[in-house]
């Protein structure tokens, strides 16, 4: 039985990821602007990757 689903459980992950990854770097640098940059990176990251798997269904 294959069931196609039109949402994904784990969407927003790669938000998660960004803004972890712009807060270390923001620890190291005081800069601010890199967890904005984290969150911004990651949110284009896991678009993108809904859009390609969206695409292929």
């Amino acid at each position: 039985m294959n069931k196609k689903f039109s949402h994904t459980y784990n969407a927003g992950n790669w938000v998660g990821v960004g803004t972890a990854i712009g807060a270390v770097i923001f620890i190291l640098t005081k800069e601010p602007l890199w967890i904005a940059l984290g969150v911004v990176i990651g949110a284009a990251i896991d678009w993108k990757k809904t859009k390609i798997k969206n695409r292929n269904n």
